[in-house]
């Protein structure tokens, strides 16, 4: 015969246990990538996913999962959060993070950073550590000083591919100048790719509590200290156990006048509707329509996972404890 506590123990050991990540979305084209390049990317997603799986497997928090997940993406030159961040107008970078703790809505997010290695970590001990929800610029690094958080010299986050798009988003706006001089028509002008890019993680614990986060390194090019939706709650990132755990990749703007993470999260709650459904309303709706352009990833308090994206790829991997390992980069 059982004891209640061998009973409770082997209840959580049935319960459904999920992570997905992805590490942006856009103009993702297969002929753009030589073997070696997809081989090394579909690997650091794949060791994302499995490393924040394998602390969900050993009854770890859904919070602590997706950490360490996106610390592996944020450390990689590969993708637009920490290491691989992309360059602002002035050549610098600003960096942009947030997460959400489904149990009780509680959030943190830090803006406009400039220094901190990990910025997930940051927008962690802000929900945690602090009586606010979001901490900007010299505040937020302050603080992570306070907190012990590693910071880094900027040169950190300088990569020669991100420079060189840098250089070639310039050139673009240089062109269009001649024929205008009002910033927001230039910058519309800006081909998709450089306003875009992004990693997440989404979780699910034995305990049945999602999690939500995301960073990135912003938009290309960007300038008077724009902030995208990534550290934006309910923009961004989304989390309540009683609905689903979000995480947003595309064009900020329209994620934000959107509501695109709180909205699929209402739908699952008040439409009682599939994250699948949910989310592909969502992202090919209204949004979509008035020129919105990324993708989700999704988890609900069952273990179901969704990824939906309107572009041509979306970095991603999943895994849960009734699903195996799954890599994919292209549509």
């Amino acid at each position: 015969m059982l004891t209640t506590l061998q009973v409770s123990a082997t209840e959580i050991n049935k319960s459904p246990i999920a992570i997905a990540i992805h590490g942006g979305a856009g103009t993702i084209e297969k002929s753009r990538f030589t073997p070696e390049q997809e081989k090394a990317y579909r690997a650091k997603l794949k060791e994302a996913v499995e490393a924040g799986y394998q602390a969900l497997d050993k009854g770890g928090d859904s919070l602590d999962a997706i950490a360490i997940a996106i610390n592996i993406l944020e450390d990689s030159p590969f993708f637009n959060a920490g290491k691989g961040a992309v360059y602002t107008y002035e050549g610098h970078h600003e960096l942009d993070a947030s997460i959400m703790d489904g149990r009780d809505r509680q959030a943190g997010a830090v803006s406009g950073v400039k220094h901190v290695k990990n910025p997930i970590n940051l927008a962690r001990e802000v929900m945690e550590n602090s009586v606010h929800v979001m901490l900007s610029g010299e505040g937020a690094e302050k603080f992570a000083k306070q907190q012990g958080l590693e910071l880094v010299k900027s040169e950190y986050f300088n990569t020669p591919h991100r420079y060189e798009a840098l250089l070639r988003a310039k050139e673009k706006l240089k062109q269009k100048e001649s024929g205008t001089k009002d910033y927001q028509a230039l910058h519309q002008a800006l081909p998709v790719r450089y306003k875009m890019g992004t990693v997440g993680a989404v979780a699910l614990d034995k305990h049945g509590n999602l999690a939500a986060g995301t960073s990135t390194g912003g938009m290309t090019a960007k300038r008077y200290g724009r902030v995208g939706d990534s550290p934006i709650i309910g923009a961004g990132t989304f989390a309540d156990n009683s609905s689903c755990a979000v995480s947003a990749t595309g064009h900020g703007e329209y994620f934000i006048r959107y509501n695109v993470a709180a909205d699929i999260c209402a739908r699952v709650a008040y439409q009682n509707k599939s994250i699948n459904q949910a989310g592909k309303e969502v992202i090919f709706g209204p949004m979509y329509k008035a020129g919105g352009t990324g993708g989700v990833i999704i988890v609900d308090s069952k273990g179901n996972i969704s990824m939906p994206f309107n572009t041509k790829g979306m970095y991603r991997a999943s895994k849960s404890n009734s699903t195996q390992t799954y890599v994919e980069i292209f549509k």
